[in-house]
């Protein structure tokens, strides 16, 4: 608790310090006295000789050229209401749930950055190694017992790649998700463990290219050197056609290589969906080596009813295929609209998505948690009631505003339906609603 209590205080006196001078400086430009170049450079001069001042203060290494200090509060109501006339005694769930998420970042000399963050979350099912590893949600439960907290970053990067329109950069730990997929390749709250690496060209200020590749560790096995690891590599093209117009195009590659090891005794058992063996439930039916495309076109309107300035109008899609399992489950795809985008004080954005994604087109260990279905019967290696994962197929609705620059509202619908249902004759159909408060800081 004294590295936090430390954190806070250095947070708020550089903060505090940032804000003043950046108001201060953009009066300067708006009343013509200084550039925006000129204001860029005295922020960054600024910001250096603070940064010394600081660290002889506070005793830091010569070589630490910055601390920074991020984090957010999400609180949630949740409700999720699967079909109750299949299965009588399964009844709507309600709860509250919060996420708190806490991290220091420091920029070193030559090029080096070291940072980690906290998170909260719960136990992870089937696992008492760590927390879940694909969500930061804490339920209100337990007559107000203490909480758990982990690491949810704790990594060490490089990048010496920063001239002529280059830029690159290795990340080893476990660190933030350096692709950039739907959830229904990755859920946004997991932070692989291993290695990474990006290189980026951009052609002029309009066209750019990027590649990323990866190793990640999924179960590191003490009596054999077949440890179960992904590997994967994303190629992205992004291009700004006219003021108003931009566009996004994916590529990638991934494997799960060793993903007999991958089974629900030794990794956490979060979701269902795969096909697992009749004769052992904990094991996989099939291996998991898919392809995976996303694109995406944004044009931005002038202006928009009720809504403070430029309007952002989003159209996005991806698909993703799974040579190694058979063609009728080996498929996802999801296609949406978003309109507008908060983050901003009186910003708001609503989006509609569909999505589908079979059994077998990826591991479901990594897939969205939020987005489940409702199971009548138990399928082989899980059990009936709500699961959430893989196989499901349906429309996620989302509602955000935001009121002040840290604070924004939101809520979000899931109507979804098993693809392939155990029981044909009962209804798959579950409702889950969030409604969400989140603060950053």
């Amino acid at each position: 608790m004294g590295l936090v209590a430390i954190a806070a205080v250095a947070g708020n006196v550089i903060n505090g310090r940032a804000q003043s001078v950046d108001s201060l400086l953009d009066k300067l430009v708006d009343k013509g006295v200084l550039t925006v170049k000129e204001a860029k450079d005295l922020r960054e001069e600024g910001d250096k000789d603070f940064s010394k001042a600081y660290a002889a203060k506070s005793g830091m290494a010569d070589w630490v050229s910055a601390l920074k200090f991020s984090g957010d509060f999400r609180g949630r109501y949740e409700w999720i209401s699967p079909n109750s006339v299949a299965v009588p005694s399964n009844i709507d769930r309600q709860r509250f749930r919060y996420r708190l998420r806490f991290g220091v970042v420091a920029s070193l000399m030559d090029d080096f950055e070291a940072g980690f963050r906290l998170t909260s979350g719960q136990a992870a099912t089937g696992n008492t190694s760590g927390g879940d590893p694909i969500s930061g949600n804490t339920t209100f439960s337990g007559n107000g017992s203490k909480k758990f907290v982990y690491f949810d970053q704790a990594y060490g990067k490089w990048s010496p790649l920063h001239a002529a329109g280059w830029n690159g950069n290795l990340t080893i730990g476990k660190m933030e998700n350096p692709f950039l997929f739907s959830d229904m390749v990755f859920d946004p709250d997991y932070t692989p463990e291993g290695a990474a690496s990006s290189i980026s060209y951009a052609f002029n200020d309009r066209q750019s290219l990027k590649i990323t590749g990866a190793g990640f560790l999924l179960n590191e096995l003490p009596g054999s050197v077949h440890d179960t690891y992904l590997v994967a590599g994303q190629l992205r093209w992004d291009a700004k056609w006219t003021p108003k117009l931009q566009s996004s195009l994916g590529f990638a590659a991934l494997t799960i290589q060793n993903g007999q090891n991958a089974n629900t005794a030794a990794l956490p058992n979060q979701n269902v969906g795969n096909t697992r063996l009749t004769a052992n439930p904990d094991l996989l039916a099939y291996s998991y080596h898919p392809l995976v495309a996303d694109a995406a076109v944004t044009y931005t309107l002038d202006s928009f009813p009720l809504y403070n300035g430029a309007f952002p109008i989003k159209a996005f899609g991806d698909y993703i295929r799974n040579p190694s399992a058979p063609t009728d489950r080996n498929t996802g795809w999801s296609a949406g609209l978003t309109l507008g985008k908060s983050g901003k004080k009186g910003l708001w954005d609503l989006t509609y998505r569909y999505k589908h994604l079979q059994s077998d087109a990826w591991f479901e260990e990594l897939a969205d948690s939020d987005t489940g279905a409702f199971y009548p019967t138990a399928p082989v290696g899980g059990a009936a009631g709500y699961g959430s994962g893989t196989n499901i197929k349906g429309h996620v609705i989302k509602l955000s505003y935001s009121p002040f620059d840290s604070f924004t509202l939101g809520a979000t619908c899931f109507l979804m339906d098993l693809i392939n249902n155990p029981s044909p004759a009962a209804s798959s159909h579950a409702t889950r609603l969030q409604v969400d408060a989140n603060w950053k800081f």
